[in-house]
């Protein structure tokens, strides 16, 4: 690895892992006789798990979607074992961070995570309210878009390690602009289309931003470039989800850590109410940590889901009245993860990716409705909905731990025979991330990114809606480092849109998205320019409530 690009990463790393990391302790003379690590690489490597590891294994090493790794397991399998696993990845899903992390980082993590996990800061309101930034007063939003662009059929893109979002003419297939955000946005929702009172005039315009520091960051697409990041305050240390209730008026974002969900008023971007997610989980045990997964509004209420990943519990709280909210606990499964809802928005299936299961909620009735068996740690990001020839409408996932596609009939009321059943399922040449289509699609997309083989990483695979099988395989690039990533199609249709992505941090533009002809599947351009694009979201489909 080049001197100076190392030396950038861990520049950046130290930047966005604070205040997080550095309100953590160092372990005392309790540890005297475990594994040594100099402070210096402690410090390091607990910036670097905190990055790179925490998501899957949980900020207290108890695991989730990836292993536990409290001391008792990690020290059974050695040094030398887990430099290994670190450096090769598993066939279960785990990445390979051999062009991520340096050969001293790796060596550095494998004796940090033999180690007992140090405890992070709670987080309150009053903090909260303190990192408030505002750019731009509501009172000074313009009244119409102010650059004469289809704001409608923009792209919003994650620019993962960069700690940006870029904002993509998806006409001109070129980059309006690169707004700072949180680090390592996870996730983008936007304001919906909604029949409620009160609800966006121009649905799409605002859009919010999760960052795993726990950065909310407020985007307005009516703005000029350098005015289009109008407002953020960091309401967790580490985060992944965010949505907007159905009037407009509120955001509410889930933290991993401390485990809670804050709602924000979604004008102002002021902190209103902290609600713990710590509790018993389905199994009657207490949960420290209880981390907020998903977090989906429900289309025309002012209702959201709220995942809770460790009890195994969707939450659909009731956001009428903020000071005595109304919360429904469903038990399900563990462990949520992500999810997506019917055509109808009626019901929404998520995966319970540790228990190799879908959860569906009906949100109308607000309770549970099935749980269907599908592969290893299903994955389905932000999900597909189509019409399958024999079992009428379905959805779709792509798994972290095998190469499969699994459907299932999502109909109860049309197809009740089919409903919440295993209708099919598609041989894939690895795990993946995402799975996506479109209704004037014959195609289902989905990414291999999760296979530790690059070529398979580089790789994304075409599915069609009528025979079922694979159509097309298309390696994307074979840069060294590089992955395929996340699929998405344009406000008509027409196009998808697929990321590469440069798996090691950089400060340096190193990405592009591939634009495809939807019906021919043909590649029509890249667009260059990015810092390591991964998800991606078009304001049509995704105000509208197209999957």
């Amino acid at each position: 690895m080049n001197p100076k690009s190392f030396m950038r990463k861990t520049a950046l790393l130290s930047a966005v892992a604070l205040p997080f990391a550095a309100s953590f302790a160092l372990p005392g003379a309790a540890l005297a006789e475990e594994p040594k690590l100099s402070k210096e690489a402690y410090e390091s490597s607990k910036t670097l798990y905190f990055q790179r590891c925490a998501g899957c294994h949980g900020v207290l090493r108890k695991g989730a979607t990836g292993k536990n790794l409290e001391p008792e397991a990690t020290r059974k399998l050695g040094q030398e074992r887990l430099e290994k696993i670190i450096t090769l990845g598993t066939e279960g899903g785990m990445n390979n961070f051999d062009d991520i992390m340096t050969e001293q980082q790796i060596k550095d993590m494998a004796t940090y995570i033999q180690l007992e996990a140090p405890k992070p800061p709670e987080m309150d309101i009053t903090l909260m309210k303190d990192r408030m930034k505002v750019y731009v007063d509501p009172k000074d939003y313009p009244t119409k878009p102010l650059h004469g662009r289809n704001w409608e059929n923009f792209f919003v893109v994650i620019e993962r390690d960069a700690g940006k979002v870029a904002i993509v003419d998806g006409d001109k297939h070129e980059i309006v602009a690169h707004l700072d955000t949180g680090y390592a946005v996870h996730v983008i929702k936007g304001t919906e289309k909604s029949t409620m009172e009160g609800a966006a005039k121009d649905p799409g315009r605002f859009w919010y931003t999760m960052g795993r520091d726990g950065k909310l960051t407020k985007i307005d697409l009516w703005q000029t470039p350098d005015k289009m990041r109008v407002a953020e305050v960091q309401v967790a240390y580490d985060a992944r989800d965010v949505a907007v209730s159905g009037d407009g008026k509120y955001i509410v974002g889930g933290g991993y850590w401390p485990p809670h969900f804050v709602i924000v008023d979604a004008e102002t971007m002021e902190p209103k109410k902290v609600v713990s997610s710590r509790g018993v989980n389905v199994d009657g045990d207490y949960v420290e940590e209880s981390r907020v997964a998903a977090i989906y509004a429900v289309p025309n209420t002012n209702d959201v889901l709220v995942s809770m990943k460790e009890l195994g519990q969707m939450w659909q709280v009731n956001l009428d009245d903020v000071a005595n909210l109304a919360i429904t606990q469903m038990d399900t499964s563990k462990f949520l993860h992500d999810g997506f809802f019917d055509p109808t928005s009626q019901y929404f299936q998520i995966a319970a990716n540790a228990s190799n299961q879908m959860v569906v909620v009906d949100a109308k009735t607000a309770k549970h409705e099935a749980t269907i068996d599908v592969g290893k740690l299903p994955h389905p990001g932000p999900g597909a909905n189509w019409n399958d020839k024999e079992c009428g409408p379905v959805g779709g996932t792509t798994h972290l731990g095998e190469g499969t596609v699994t459907v299932w009939g999502n109909d109860p009321k049309g197809h009740p025979d089919q409903a919440w059943k295993v209708c099919y399922t598609v041989e894939t040449d690895g795990p993946g991330l995402f799975i996506r289509t479109h209704p004037k699609s014959k195609y289902v997309w989905a990414d291999q990114t999760k296979h530790p083989d690059p070529e398979v990483q580089q790789s994304i695979q075409v599915i069609s809606k009528d025979t079922r099988e694979i159509v097309k395989t298309m390696q994307l690039t074979d840069k060294p480092g590089y992955a395929v990533v996340h699929s998405e199609f344009n406000a008509d249709g027409s196009e998808v849109w697929v990321s590469i992505w440069n798996r090691s941090t950089s400060l340096e533009p190193n990405g592009e998205i591939v634009v495809f002809d939807a019906e021919t599947l043909e590649e029509k351009t890249r667009i260059k320019g990015f810092f390591a694009p991964t998800g991606k979201f078009n304001v049509y489909n995704r105000a509208h409530h197209v999957t």
